[in-house]
Protein backbone atom coordinates (compact mmCIF):
# COMPACT_ATOMS: atom_id res chain seq x y z
CA UNK A 1 0.00 0.00 0.00
CA UNK A 2 2.66 2.63 0.81
CA UNK A 3 4.54 1.38 -2.27
CA UNK A 4 1.41 2.74 -3.99
CA UNK A 5 1.09 5.89 -2.45
CA UNK A 6 4.53 6.12 -3.25
CA UNK A 7 3.84 5.67 -6.80
CA UNK A 8 0.76 8.08 -7.18
CA UNK A 9 2.49 10.81 -5.61
CA UNK A 10 5.78 10.00 -8.18
CA UNK A 11 2.74 10.77 -11.12
CA UNK A 12 1.34 13.56 -9.70
CA UNK A 13 4.94 15.70 -9.36
CA UNK A 14 5.71 14.49 -12.96
CA UNK A 15 2.44 15.70 -14.15
CA UNK A 16 2.90 19.56 -12.36
CA UNK A 17 6.36 19.79 -13.82
CA UNK A 18 5.25 19.04 -17.51
CA UNK A 19 2.27 21.52 -17.12
CA UNK A 20 4.79 24.19 -16.05
CA UNK A 21 7.23 23.63 -19.07
CA UNK A 22 4.50 23.46 -21.33
CA UNK A 23 4.90 26.60 -23.49
CA UNK A 24 1.80 29.35 -23.26
CA UNK A 25 0.52 30.23 -26.94
CA UNK A 26 0.21 33.99 -27.49
CA UNK A 27 -3.55 34.89 -27.56
CA UNK A 28 -4.64 36.39 -31.22
CA UNK A 29 -4.83 39.79 -31.55
CA UNK A 30 -7.89 41.62 -31.00
CA UNK A 31 -10.12 43.10 -33.60
CA UNK A 32 -8.49 46.32 -34.76
CA UNK A 33 -4.78 45.35 -33.32
CA UNK A 34 -2.21 44.39 -36.36
CA UNK A 35 -0.34 40.87 -35.96
CA UNK A 36 3.52 41.82 -35.88
CA UNK A 37 5.23 41.58 -39.41
CA UNK A 38 6.00 38.07 -40.34
CA UNK A 39 3.19 36.95 -37.84
CA UNK A 40 0.39 34.63 -39.37
CA UNK A 41 -1.97 34.28 -36.11
CA UNK A 42 -4.68 33.28 -38.45
CA UNK A 43 -3.48 30.35 -40.46
CA UNK A 44 -5.35 27.91 -41.47
CA UNK A 45 -8.95 30.04 -40.86
CA UNK A 46 -11.22 30.00 -43.63
CA UNK A 47 -13.79 33.34 -43.90
CA UNK A 48 -17.01 32.79 -45.58
CA UNK A 49 -17.76 36.19 -47.52
CA UNK A 50 -20.62 36.59 -49.56
CA UNK A 51 -21.35 39.82 -51.54
CA UNK A 52 -22.80 40.80 -55.10
CA UNK A 53 -21.91 40.47 -58.64
CA UNK A 54 -20.59 44.12 -58.40
CA UNK A 55 -17.38 46.06 -60.23
CA UNK A 56 -16.06 46.04 -56.74
CA UNK A 57 -16.22 42.25 -56.53
CA UNK A 58 -14.75 41.79 -60.19
CA UNK A 59 -11.86 44.38 -58.83
CA UNK A 60 -10.82 43.04 -55.54
CA UNK A 61 -11.29 39.38 -56.47
CA UNK A 62 -7.65 38.95 -58.46
CA UNK A 63 -6.49 40.77 -55.16
CA UNK A 64 -7.64 37.91 -52.86
CA UNK A 65 -4.63 35.73 -52.89
CA UNK A 66 -1.82 38.13 -52.23
CA UNK A 67 -4.32 38.63 -48.79
CA UNK A 68 -3.89 34.56 -48.34
CA UNK A 69 -0.29 34.30 -49.19
CA UNK A 70 0.32 37.42 -46.27
CA UNK A 71 -2.13 36.09 -43.76
CA UNK A 72 -2.79 32.33 -44.11
CA UNK A 73 -6.45 33.00 -43.98
CA UNK A 74 -8.33 31.49 -46.80
CA UNK A 75 -11.10 33.29 -48.60
CA UNK A 76 -14.10 31.98 -50.01
CA UNK A 77 -16.00 34.34 -52.32
CA UNK A 78 -19.93 33.72 -53.49
CA UNK A 79 -21.23 36.43 -55.34
CA UNK A 80 -24.81 36.75 -56.01
CA UNK A 81 -27.35 38.99 -57.62
CA UNK A 82 -28.45 41.84 -55.52
CA UNK A 83 -31.99 40.97 -54.85
CA UNK A 84 -30.64 37.19 -54.31
CA UNK A 85 -27.89 38.17 -52.04
CA UNK A 86 -30.68 40.68 -49.85
CA UNK A 87 -32.73 37.11 -49.47
CA UNK A 88 -29.54 34.97 -48.37
CA UNK A 89 -28.58 37.04 -45.40
CA UNK A 90 -31.90 37.78 -44.86
CA UNK A 91 -32.93 33.64 -44.40
CA UNK A 92 -29.90 33.07 -42.97
CA UNK A 93 -29.36 35.53 -40.42
CA UNK A 94 -32.74 35.23 -39.33
CA UNK A 95 -32.08 31.25 -38.60
CA UNK A 96 -29.63 32.41 -36.74
CA UNK A 97 -27.04 29.57 -37.60
CA UNK A 98 -25.16 31.26 -40.32
CA UNK A 99 -21.35 31.13 -40.67
CA UNK A 100 -21.06 33.98 -43.12
CA UNK A 101 -18.06 36.18 -41.66
CA UNK A 102 -18.23 39.46 -44.19
CA UNK A 103 -20.60 40.46 -46.20
CA UNK A 104 -21.31 42.91 -48.48
CA UNK A 105 -24.23 45.69 -47.88
CA UNK A 106 -26.21 48.41 -49.24
CA UNK A 107 -26.53 50.47 -46.40
CA UNK A 108 -29.32 53.19 -47.22
CA UNK A 109 -31.44 50.32 -47.62
CA UNK A 110 -31.14 47.70 -45.09
CA UNK A 111 -28.57 48.70 -42.65
CA UNK A 112 -31.28 50.14 -40.41
CA UNK A 113 -33.29 46.51 -40.53
CA UNK A 114 -30.51 44.26 -40.12
CA UNK A 115 -28.92 46.47 -37.01
CA UNK A 116 -32.43 46.56 -35.63
CA UNK A 117 -31.99 42.88 -35.86
CA UNK A 118 -28.70 43.09 -34.22
CA UNK A 119 -26.93 41.40 -37.32
CA UNK A 120 -24.09 43.46 -37.48
CA UNK A 121 -20.03 43.60 -35.77
CA UNK A 122 -19.95 47.01 -34.58
CA UNK A 123 -16.77 47.71 -36.50
CA UNK A 124 -15.56 51.00 -34.41
CA UNK A 125 -12.63 48.45 -32.61
CA UNK A 126 -11.63 47.17 -35.64
CA UNK A 127 -10.95 50.07 -38.05
CA UNK A 128 -9.09 51.99 -34.58
CA UNK A 129 -5.83 50.88 -35.33
CA UNK A 130 -3.74 54.28 -36.61
CA UNK A 131 -1.69 52.71 -39.33
CA UNK A 132 -5.51 51.68 -40.70
CA UNK A 133 -6.23 55.85 -40.59
CA UNK A 134 -10.21 55.38 -40.98
CA UNK A 135 -10.04 59.03 -40.71
CA UNK A 136 -9.21 58.79 -44.34
CA UNK A 137 -12.47 57.90 -45.23
CA UNK A 138 -14.95 61.11 -46.38
CA UNK A 139 -17.39 61.87 -43.40
CA UNK A 140 -20.46 61.32 -45.50
CA UNK A 141 -19.86 58.13 -46.93
CA UNK A 142 -19.05 56.68 -43.28
CA UNK A 143 -22.69 58.64 -42.37
CA UNK A 144 -24.17 56.67 -44.41
CA UNK A 145 -22.51 53.28 -43.14
CA UNK A 146 -23.55 54.31 -39.21
CA UNK A 147 -26.50 53.77 -37.96
CA UNK A 148 -27.59 54.51 -34.36
CA UNK A 149 -24.08 55.05 -33.39
CA UNK A 150 -23.42 51.40 -34.60
CA UNK A 151 -20.57 51.54 -37.89
CA UNK A 152 -22.43 48.63 -40.07
CA UNK A 153 -19.78 48.50 -42.59
CA UNK A 154 -16.91 49.98 -44.26
CA UNK A 155 -17.75 52.14 -47.01
CA UNK A 156 -16.25 50.37 -50.14
CA UNK A 157 -18.16 52.13 -53.17
CA UNK A 158 -19.83 55.99 -53.12
CA UNK A 159 -21.66 57.70 -55.58
CA UNK A 160 -22.92 61.02 -55.89
CA UNK A 161 -25.31 63.38 -58.08
CA UNK A 162 -24.08 65.15 -60.98
CA UNK A 163 -25.12 67.05 -63.77
CA UNK A 164 -24.38 65.17 -67.37
CA UNK A 165 -24.77 67.99 -70.11
CA UNK A 166 -24.36 67.83 -73.97
CA UNK A 167 -21.22 69.64 -74.65
CA UNK A 168 -22.31 70.75 -78.06
CA UNK A 169 -26.33 71.80 -77.40
CA UNK A 170 -24.79 74.41 -74.73
CA UNK A 171 -22.43 75.84 -77.35
CA UNK A 172 -24.56 76.18 -80.33
CA UNK A 173 -27.28 77.94 -77.87
CA UNK A 174 -24.88 80.59 -76.38
CA UNK A 175 -25.63 78.68 -73.19
CA UNK A 176 -23.15 77.98 -70.15
CA UNK A 177 -23.20 74.89 -68.40
CA UNK A 178 -26.23 74.95 -65.37
CA UNK A 179 -24.64 76.72 -61.92
CA UNK A 180 -28.24 77.10 -60.24
CA UNK A 181 -31.49 75.23 -60.62
CA UNK A 182 -33.06 77.91 -62.34
CA UNK A 183 -30.33 78.10 -64.90
CA UNK A 184 -30.86 73.87 -65.20
CA UNK A 185 -35.02 74.89 -65.68
CA UNK A 186 -34.03 78.04 -68.38
CA UNK A 187 -31.48 75.70 -70.27
CA UNK A 188 -34.28 72.57 -70.75
CA UNK A 189 -36.55 74.83 -71.77
CA UNK A 190 -34.34 76.64 -74.56
CA UNK A 191 -32.92 73.28 -75.58
CA UNK A 192 -36.60 71.51 -76.10
CA UNK A 193 -37.62 70.46 -79.36
CA UNK A 194 -40.56 68.07 -79.53
CA UNK A 195 -40.79 67.83 -83.29
CA UNK A 196 -36.75 67.26 -83.37
CA UNK A 197 -37.40 64.24 -80.46
CA UNK A 198 -35.13 66.70 -78.80
CA UNK A 199 -35.64 67.03 -75.02
CA UNK A 200 -34.22 69.22 -72.19
CA UNK A 201 -34.26 67.38 -69.94
CA UNK A 202 -34.27 63.66 -68.92
CA UNK A 203 -34.46 62.41 -65.31
CA UNK A 204 -35.99 59.37 -63.43
CA UNK A 205 -39.71 59.50 -63.25
CA UNK A 206 -41.11 55.92 -61.75
CA UNK A 207 -42.61 56.42 -58.54
CA UNK A 208 -40.01 54.95 -56.11
CA UNK A 209 -36.82 55.14 -58.16
CA UNK A 210 -37.04 58.88 -58.46
CA UNK A 211 -36.52 59.68 -54.74
CA UNK A 212 -33.29 59.04 -54.81
CA UNK A 213 -32.43 61.33 -57.34
CA UNK A 214 -35.34 63.98 -56.23
CA UNK A 215 -33.38 64.19 -52.59
CA UNK A 216 -30.73 66.86 -54.30
CA UNK A 217 -33.38 69.00 -55.44
CA UNK A 218 -35.14 68.32 -52.18
CA UNK A 219 -32.21 69.37 -50.27
CA UNK A 220 -30.73 72.10 -52.76
CA UNK A 221 -34.23 73.88 -52.24
CA UNK A 222 -33.38 73.81 -48.15
CA UNK A 223 -36.00 70.97 -47.61
CA UNK A 224 -35.40 67.15 -46.17
CA UNK A 225 -37.72 64.34 -45.65
CA UNK A 226 -38.24 64.96 -41.58
CA UNK A 227 -36.82 67.66 -39.35
CA UNK A 228 -35.14 67.43 -35.47
CA UNK A 229 -37.95 65.56 -34.12
CA UNK A 230 -39.38 62.89 -36.80
CA UNK A 231 -41.97 65.16 -37.92
CA UNK A 232 -42.37 64.84 -41.76
CA UNK A 233 -41.74 67.98 -44.27
CA UNK A 234 -43.00 66.79 -47.48
CA UNK A 235 -45.60 69.46 -47.73
CA UNK A 236 -43.34 72.26 -46.80
CA UNK A 237 -43.01 75.38 -48.89
CA UNK A 238 -39.20 73.98 -49.85
CA UNK A 239 -40.48 70.34 -50.64
CA UNK A 240 -43.49 71.89 -53.01
CA UNK A 241 -40.82 74.36 -54.39
CA UNK A 242 -38.87 70.98 -55.19
CA UNK A 243 -41.64 68.82 -56.11
CA UNK A 244 -42.96 71.67 -58.27
CA UNK A 245 -39.61 71.78 -60.19
CA UNK A 246 -38.96 68.25 -60.87
CA UNK A 247 -42.34 67.91 -62.09
CA UNK A 248 -42.35 70.49 -64.34
CA UNK A 249 -38.48 69.73 -65.61
CA UNK A 250 -39.58 66.27 -66.72
CA UNK A 251 -43.61 67.27 -67.85
CA UNK A 252 -42.61 70.55 -70.18
CA UNK A 253 -39.24 69.31 -71.02
CA UNK A 254 -39.10 65.56 -70.84
CA UNK A 255 -39.48 62.66 -73.31
CA UNK A 256 -42.46 60.94 -73.53
CA UNK A 257 -43.46 58.38 -71.17
CA UNK A 258 -41.27 58.98 -68.15
CA UNK A 259 -43.30 57.85 -65.63
CA UNK A 260 -41.94 54.30 -66.51
CA UNK A 261 -38.54 55.01 -66.34
CA UNK A 262 -36.12 53.87 -63.79
CA UNK A 263 -32.02 55.23 -64.43
CA UNK A 264 -31.09 52.52 -67.29
CA UNK A 265 -34.47 53.82 -69.40
CA UNK A 266 -33.39 57.72 -68.60
CA UNK A 267 -29.31 56.96 -69.68
CA UNK A 268 -30.60 55.17 -72.91
CA UNK A 269 -32.62 58.61 -74.40
CA UNK A 270 -29.51 60.76 -72.95
CA UNK A 271 -26.79 57.83 -74.68
CA UNK A 272 -29.14 58.03 -77.95
CA UNK A 273 -28.52 61.71 -78.05
CA UNK A 274 -32.35 62.33 -77.24
CA UNK A 275 -31.88 64.41 -74.35
CA UNK A 276 -29.28 67.89 -73.25
CA UNK A 277 -29.19 67.46 -69.54
CA UNK A 278 -29.53 64.85 -67.19
CA UNK A 279 -29.23 64.80 -63.39
CA UNK A 280 -28.48 61.05 -62.26
CA UNK A 281 -25.78 59.13 -60.02
CA UNK A 282 -21.91 59.70 -60.78
CA UNK A 283 -21.75 55.74 -60.83
CA UNK A 284 -23.16 54.99 -64.03
CA UNK A 285 -21.11 57.73 -66.09
CA UNK A 286 -19.32 55.04 -68.23
CA UNK A 287 -23.78 54.53 -69.38
CA UNK A 288 -22.39 58.18 -71.30
CA UNK A 289 -19.25 58.25 -71.74
CA UNK A 290 -18.29 55.36 -72.89
CA UNK A 291 -18.23 55.47 -76.66
CA UNK A 292 -19.28 51.54 -77.22
CA UNK A 293 -22.48 52.31 -75.10
CA UNK A 294 -23.46 56.29 -76.18
CA UNK A 295 -23.94 57.63 -79.12
CA UNK A 296 -22.93 61.34 -77.21
CA UNK A 297 -19.81 60.25 -75.31
CA UNK A 298 -17.33 62.85 -77.01
CA UNK A 299 -19.87 65.38 -76.73
CA UNK A 300 -20.62 64.50 -72.86
CA UNK A 301 -20.08 66.72 -69.86
CA UNK A 302 -20.01 66.48 -66.07
CA UNK A 303 -20.57 68.85 -63.75
CA UNK A 304 -21.73 69.28 -60.19
CA UNK A 305 -25.08 69.30 -59.29
CA UNK A 306 -26.99 73.31 -59.90
CA UNK A 307 -27.35 75.60 -56.76
CA UNK A 308 -30.60 75.91 -55.43
CA UNK A 309 -31.47 78.82 -52.74
CA UNK A 310 -29.98 76.84 -50.07
CA UNK A 311 -26.72 75.91 -52.17
CA UNK A 312 -25.34 72.62 -53.88
CA UNK A 313 -26.83 70.06 -51.32
CA UNK A 314 -26.45 66.98 -53.37
CA UNK A 315 -25.98 63.16 -51.90
CA UNK A 316 -23.12 62.05 -51.29
CA UNK A 317 -23.49 58.24 -49.88
CA UNK A 318 -22.30 54.73 -49.53
CA UNK A 319 -24.06 52.66 -52.11
CA UNK A 320 -22.00 49.46 -50.92
CA UNK A 321 -20.26 48.50 -47.89
CA UNK A 322 -18.41 45.76 -46.36
CA UNK A 323 -19.71 44.58 -43.25
CA UNK A 324 -19.01 42.15 -40.68
CA UNK A 325 -21.78 39.54 -39.41
CA UNK A 326 -22.15 39.36 -35.46
CA UNK A 327 -22.73 35.77 -34.93
CA UNK A 328 -18.79 35.31 -37.38
CA UNK A 329 -16.67 32.50 -35.81
CA UNK A 330 -13.80 34.06 -36.89
CA UNK A 331 -14.09 37.95 -35.91
CA UNK A 332 -10.97 39.25 -35.28
CA UNK A 333 -9.56 37.12 -38.77
CA UNK A 334 -12.82 38.98 -40.36
CA UNK A 335 -11.58 42.32 -39.08
CA UNK A 336 -7.86 41.64 -40.41
CA UNK A 337 -9.35 40.86 -44.15
CA UNK A 338 -12.09 44.19 -43.62
CA UNK A 339 -9.24 46.69 -43.18
CA UNK A 340 -6.56 44.90 -45.66
CA UNK A 341 -9.39 44.96 -48.69
CA UNK A 342 -10.07 48.73 -47.16
CA UNK A 343 -6.58 49.92 -46.66
CA UNK A 344 -5.13 52.57 -49.13
CA UNK A 345 -2.92 50.38 -50.75
CA UNK A 346 -6.14 48.22 -51.90
CA UNK A 347 -8.13 50.85 -52.58
CA UNK A 348 -5.67 52.58 -54.76
CA UNK A 349 -5.85 49.41 -56.74
CA UNK A 350 -9.76 48.68 -57.26
CA UNK A 351 -10.28 53.02 -57.62
CA UNK A 352 -7.26 52.97 -59.88
CA UNK A 353 -7.18 50.03 -61.86
CA UNK A 354 -10.86 49.30 -61.54
CA UNK A 355 -12.20 52.05 -62.06
CA UNK A 356 -14.42 51.25 -58.95
CA UNK A 357 -14.92 54.76 -56.95
CA UNK A 358 -14.16 54.57 -53.20
CA UNK A 359 -14.74 56.19 -50.36
CA UNK A 360 -10.81 57.52 -49.23
CA UNK A 361 -9.76 60.64 -49.67
CA UNK A 362 -5.91 60.43 -49.79
CA UNK A 363 -6.64 57.74 -52.67
CA UNK A 364 -8.60 60.53 -54.87
CA UNK A 365 -6.27 63.09 -53.69
CA UNK A 366 -3.09 60.99 -55.67
CA UNK A 367 -3.30 60.86 -59.26
CA UNK A 368 -3.37 56.73 -59.60
CA UNK A 369 -6.47 57.39 -57.75
CA UNK A 370 -8.08 59.61 -60.73
CA UNK A 371 -6.04 58.29 -63.41
CA UNK A 372 -9.32 55.80 -64.35
CA UNK A 373 -11.75 58.39 -64.09
CA UNK A 374 -12.57 61.59 -66.63
CA UNK A 375 -11.30 64.69 -65.62
CA UNK A 376 -14.49 66.82 -65.26
CA UNK A 377 -16.54 63.64 -63.79
CA UNK A 378 -13.31 63.91 -60.79
CA UNK A 379 -13.62 67.40 -60.48
CA UNK A 380 -17.50 67.36 -60.29
CA UNK A 381 -17.45 64.09 -57.22
CA UNK A 382 -14.08 65.97 -55.81
CA UNK A 383 -17.08 69.15 -54.85
CA UNK A 384 -19.57 67.05 -53.66
CA UNK A 385 -17.27 65.46 -50.97
CA UNK A 386 -19.47 67.14 -48.10
CA UNK A 387 -23.15 66.45 -49.85
CA UNK A 388 -25.25 64.75 -47.08
CA UNK A 389 -24.86 61.19 -46.04
CA UNK A 390 -28.51 59.67 -47.49
CA UNK A 391 -30.64 60.06 -50.78
CA UNK A 392 -33.40 58.67 -49.13
CA UNK A 393 -35.31 58.63 -45.57
CA UNK A 394 -33.18 57.39 -42.95
CA UNK A 395 -36.06 54.92 -42.18
CA UNK A 396 -36.31 50.68 -41.54
CA UNK A 397 -39.86 50.85 -43.89
CA UNK A 398 -37.00 52.55 -46.88
CA UNK A 399 -39.29 50.61 -49.51
CA UNK A 400 -42.34 51.94 -48.08
CA UNK A 401 -41.06 55.34 -47.61
CA UNK A 402 -40.21 55.68 -50.91
CA UNK A 403 -43.29 54.97 -52.39
CA UNK A 404 -45.02 57.36 -51.05
CA UNK A 405 -43.19 60.47 -51.19
CA UNK A 406 -42.81 59.64 -54.92
CA UNK A 407 -46.59 59.40 -55.31
CA UNK A 408 -46.57 62.97 -54.62
CA UNK A 409 -43.55 63.80 -56.95
CA UNK A 410 -45.50 61.80 -60.05
CA UNK A 411 -48.97 63.94 -59.31
CA UNK A 412 -46.55 67.15 -60.15
CA UNK A 413 -45.14 65.36 -63.40
CA UNK A 414 -48.61 64.49 -64.33
CA UNK A 415 -49.91 68.08 -64.23
CA UNK A 416 -51.76 67.29 -61.00
CA UNK A 417 -52.62 68.98 -57.93
CA UNK A 418 -49.42 68.26 -56.13
CA UNK A 419 -49.52 70.51 -53.24
CA UNK A 420 -52.50 68.27 -52.13
CA UNK A 421 -50.48 65.06 -53.03
CA UNK A 422 -47.99 66.52 -50.72
CA UNK A 423 -50.18 67.30 -47.74
CA UNK A 424 -51.43 63.25 -48.64
CA UNK A 425 -47.67 62.09 -48.66
CA UNK A 426 -47.14 63.94 -45.23
CA UNK A 427 -50.10 62.47 -43.44
CA UNK A 428 -48.99 58.84 -44.73
CA UNK A 429 -45.50 59.29 -43.91
CA UNK A 430 -45.72 60.64 -40.69
CA UNK A 431 -48.01 58.14 -39.89
CA UNK A 432 -44.79 55.56 -40.71
CA UNK A 433 -42.49 57.98 -38.71
CA UNK A 434 -44.87 57.08 -35.48
CA UNK A 435 -44.98 53.62 -36.28
CA UNK A 436 -41.22 53.32 -36.01
CA UNK A 437 -40.78 54.93 -32.69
Amino acid sequence: MKQLRKLLLLLLLLSLVAGCAAPVSAPAPSAGQAPAAGEMPYAGVTLRLVGANHPWQVAITPLLADFEAQTGIKVNFEALGEDQLNQKLTTEFTAGNSDIDVFMQRPLQEARVMQLNGWYEDLTNCVSDPDYDFADFADGAVGTTTVNGVLTGVPIVTEQEVLYYRKDLLEAAGLEVPKTLDELKAAAEILTDRDNEMYGFVARGQRSPLVTQFSSFLYSMGGDWFDENRQATINTPEALAAIDLYGTLLREYGPPGVLNMSWPQAVAIFAQGNAALYTDASSIYSNMLDPEKSAVADKTGVAVFPAGPAGSIMYNVTSWGLSMHSGSRNKEAACEFIKWATSKEIVSKTQGEGAVPGARESVWASPAGSAAFPADWVEAVAASANGRGYDRPLVIAVTQARDIIGGAVTVAIEGGDYVAAANDANAQFQALLDSEQ
